[in-house]
């Protein structure tokens, strides 16, 4: 297949998650236009079956391609046709590709989401934030994996890890609103002078940066999510968003509009029975200064 202008846009083996987001929001424009994969490769001079492959990821499309179908099915001219078309016009390697083939694909998916991420909202109950850990932390954390990970895969792991620093040096860096429970505080990864280095980490990175952290403490009780670790990415238009859930067989993405409205509320509630920020850093601090 080839683009306007010659460009060649070669089918995929994989597509990232963005690729697949891409094309799985050009499906449902062209659903909900009620159009149909005949109509839409009339439109494009493209083979019928060239447009289930862009819907799924496994083929490009040129910006000028998603706005003529953006157009016909009624959507032209809109902040989401602007923001298919920037993620149509992406090219080139980010830092996470040099990863492709040493680790499963959902650790490069992550990378990507917090890269194209313009705000970023965490929700963690035992575990710290992947974005801000010490190397220490980060390889105890790579050691406790079942099966048992090669030194080499860990090593792998813990680079790839603290490499997802580098979203906090672009020019439009995410800002993050971070929400931790004590009990994630109080886990003591590597021992105790791990974990105070890597809540010490925690404090030092909210100062440096954009980052806001939310303490959610034990005499807090139950609340919505409790037990869900969560990263909600929003993206230049909500329909964009991403949530993604951690798991031990990988991450989940989710991408309906229901859900993406769900978890925000769910990340409101948690954030009316956390601490305010001042309050979080020093309960953070008392339980560092205690280890």
């Amino acid at each position: 297949m080839q683009a306007e202008g010659g460009e060649d846009l070669p089918p995929r083996g994989t597509p990232t998650e963005r690729q697949r987001r891409l094309g799985s929001e050009l499906r449902k424009m062209r659903i909900a236009a009620d159009m149909t994969t005949e109509f839409a490769a009339g439109l494009l001079g493209v083979p019928r079956t060239n447009v289930p492959n862009m819907e799924s990821g496994r083929s490009g499309i040129s910006p000028d391609r998603v706005r003529t179908l953006a157009g016909n099915y009624g959507r032209a001219d809109s902040p989401l046709v602007d923001a298919l078309a920037a993620m149509a016009a992406e090219r080139g390697t980010h830092w996470w590709e040099k990863y492709r083939g040493q680790l499963p694909v959902g650790f490069l998916d992550i990378a990507e989401m917090e890269w194209h991420a313009r705000r970023l909202r965490i929700a963690l109950t035992t575990h710290l934030p992947g974005l801000l850990h010490t190397e220490d932390h980060a390889r105890a954390v790579f050691e406790q994996v079942i099966p048992r990970l090669p030194m080499s895969d860990v090593d792998t792991r813990v680079a790839h890890r603290l490499d997802r620093r580098q979203v906090f040096s672009k020019p439009d860096a995410p800002t993050v609103d971070l929400i931790l429970h004590e009990a994630a505080l109080r886990m003591q990864f590597g021992g105790p002078g791990v974990a105070r280095q890597q809540l010490e980490h925690i404090l030092g990175m909210a100062d440096q940066h954009d980052i806001t952290v939310r303490v959610v403490p034990f005499a807090a009780g139950g609340f919505p999510g409790a037990g869900q670790s969560v990263i909600y990415a929003e993206n230049v238009v909500p329909t964009l968003d991403t949530v993604e859930l951690d798991s031990t067989h990988g991450p989940e993405f989710i991408d309906s509009e229901i859900q993406l409205h769900k978890y925000r509320a769910q990340l409101d509630a948690m954030q009316d029975v956390a601490l305010t920020p001042a309050l979080s850093r020093d309960f953070i601090r008392t339980i560092a200064d205690e280890l």
